[in-house]
């Protein structure tokens, strides 16, 4: 991985689908002191079998009398869409009222492409850099030698 430079001020969202750490680089970008603004964290999610139906669906064509089996509905995967989205709202608050100037997305690529797709393209023009990696249960300061290579 590239070592970033971290500028002072700087903000890192470090998150996956259920957890997302708003961090803020109180330091300078060679001796970066990462420090917690916000945690965000999704509700419990419990397995699919216990959220969805035993079995997934069957559909009929149109014009036949053949049926075809409906995909199973990943509730996971929503959830975790749900959680990037709202992360992504937080984010677009945060840079509307200023409170960062520039911003790195620390997550795995799965939610990298959420949070890409949902960000206010004001927001987005924050961003200095993307690192697609799942650091959300590292401690801070891990978080902080492992991005910057230190």
């Amino acid at each position: 991985m590239q070592e970033l430079w971290i500028g002072h001020n700087t903000w890192v969202m470090v998150g996956d689908g259920r957890k997302a750490l708003m961090l803020r680089n109180d330091g300078t970008p060679q001796k970066p002191s990462l420090q917690v603004v916000e945690v965000l964290k999704d509700d419990d999610n419990p397995p699919t079998h216990e959220q969805g139906t035993d079995r997934p669906g069957r559909s009929f064509q149109s014009m036949s009398n053949r049926r075809s089996a409906v995909g199973q509905t990943d509730w996971h995967e929503m959830a975790e869409e749900q959680f990037a989205t709202s992360v992504a709202s937080k984010l677009d608050s945060a840079a509307t009222s200023n409170r960062f100037e520039k911003l790195i997305l620390v997550a795995p690529p799965n939610t990298l492409a959420t949070l890409r797709k949902k960000l206010d393209p004001k927001t987005a023009e924050r961003i200095v850099a993307e690192v697609d990696k799942d650091l959300t249960k590292h401690p801070v300061p891990e978080i902080a030698r492992v991005l910057t290579g230190g």
